[in-house]
C-alpha cells in the first residue's frame, strides 16, 4: 500500500528482499553477481509506516505483467501517492518469479510453468485464464479495503467511489476484466498488454479507458490485432497512445533501474529517464482527470513537450 503520507514520518523502505531480487533477476536472465543485493538495496522516496495525511483519497490498484513482481511499479505507484492518492499494488499468488509472504513464504511462478507446458496452441487460452483470475484477484482485494472489516489499517483514508485500475501487460488486460466484471472501478488503463481476454462486445458502461504501448507493437494495424478489435468495443472516453522508441518493459521500472546503471536495450531506445516519466505524466493525467475531475490538457493531443507520444485515431 502507498498513500499520502505526513512529511518527517515513518522509515527506510525496502525495494524487494534479495531472494526476490534474484529470483526476479534470474528470471530476467541477469542475475550477475552482486546483482541481487544491489536492486533489493535499491532506495525509494516512500517511506515505510508513514502517518497518512487527513482526508479521503481516490484508490488506485496496479497489476503487474506476468512472472513480474508488484514492486516493478514502484516508480508510478509512488508517483501516484504523491499526486494523492492510495495505491494498492498487487502480486498475484503464483505469478510472479518469487513473491515474498509475511512469516518468510516465497510463492514462486507455478503459472510461469503451465504457460510454458501448455504450447503455443493454449497459450492465448492460458492467458485468458491469468486475466480472468486477476480480475477476481482485484475485487477480492478491494472488498478487503472497503469492506466492514478492512485488512488495512489506514483503510479509512480510501474514498470508495473513486476506484481505478491500471496494469502492464497482463495486468493491463487484467484491468479491463475487471472493469467488465466490477462496476466500482471507474477508470482503467492498459500499459502495453495483448487483450487475451477481450472487452466485452458491450463494451465498459460508458466508463474511461486508456491504452498505452509500444509503436512497434501496438499501433493500429500493428502485430497486436485485439488492440483493433477493443478499441472498437470501448464505450467511454479513451484515448489510444504509443510511445516511439518503446519497448515492452518501457512502462514500468526495469529501464529506469537499467539506465541508472549504465545498461542500455538497443531494441527499446527511448532512455529510461523518459521511460519513467511518459508513464507517470500520462497515466497521472489520465486518473487525475477521471477520478479527481481535473482537467489535463496533456491528454488533449499531442504535446511538445513529450514528443515520443502519438494519439493515434484508428
Amino acid at each position: 500500500m502507498y498513500y499520502p503520507a505526513r512529511a518527517g514520518t515513518g522509515g527506510p523502505a525496502s525495494y524487494v528482499s534479495v531472494e526476490e531480487a534474484r529470483l526476479l533477476l534470474e528470471g530476467q536472465k541477469r542475475n550477475a553477481p552482486g546483482a541481487a543485493e544491489l536492486l533489493s538495496g535499491t532506495r525509494l522516496n516512500a517511506r515505510a509506516d508513514a502517518r497518512p495525511v487527513h482526508g479521503r483519497h481516490p484508490l488506485v490498484v496496479l497489476s503487474p505483467g506476468f512472472s513480474l513482481s508488484r514492486a516493478t511499479l514502484t516508480i508510478l505507484a509512488e508517483d501516484l501517492a504523491s499526486r494523492g492518492y492510495v495505491v494498492a499494488a498487487v502480486d498475484h499468488a503464483y505469478e510472479s518469479f518469487g513473491t515474498l509472504f509475511p512469516g518468510g513464504r516465497m510463492l514462486t511462478c507455478v503459472a510461469c510453468e503451465r504457460a510454458e507446458e501448455a504450447g503455443d496452441d493454449e497459450d492465448d487460452a492460458v492467458m485468458a485464464a491469468v486475466a480472468e483470475g486477476r480480475a477476481k484477484d482485484v475485487s477480492f482485494v478491494i472488498d478487503r479495503l472497503t469492506g466492514r472489516r478492512p485488512a488495512w489499517r489506514h483503510a479509512r483514508t480510501i474514498d470508495r467511489r473513486r476506484i481505478g485500475m491500471a496494469g502492464h501487460s497482463i495486468g493491463g488486460d487484467s484491468a479491463a476484466r475487471t472493469m467488465a466484471a466490477d462496476r466500482r472501478v471507474r477508470a482503467g488503463v492498459n500499459m502495453d498488454g495483448t487483450f487475451f481476454a477481450p472487452v466485452p462486445a458491450s463494451g465498459l458502461g460508458g466508463r474511461p479507458f486508456m491504452m498505452l504501448g509500444t509503436e512497434t507493437l501496438h499501433r493500429p494495424g500493428g502485430e497486436d490485432t485485439t488492440w483493433d478489435r477493443d478499441w472498437a468495443r470501448l464505450d467511454g472516453w479513451k484515448r489510444w497512445l504509443t510511445v516511439t522508441g518503446s519497448g515492452h518493459f518501457t512502462f514500468i521500472d526495469l529501464p529506469v533501474l537499467a539506465a541508472q546503471l549504465g545498461m542500455d536495450d538497443p531494441s527499446a531506445p527511448l532512455p529510461g529517464r523518459r521511460s519513467g516519466e511518459i508513464t507517470r505524466d500520462y497515466v497521472g493525467a489520465f486518473f487525475d482527470l477521471h477520478l479527481r475531475g481535473v482537467a489535463q490538457p496533456l491528454l488533449d493531443g499531442p504535446s511538445p513537450a513529450n514528443p515520443e507520444v502519438r494519439f493515434q485515431q484508428p
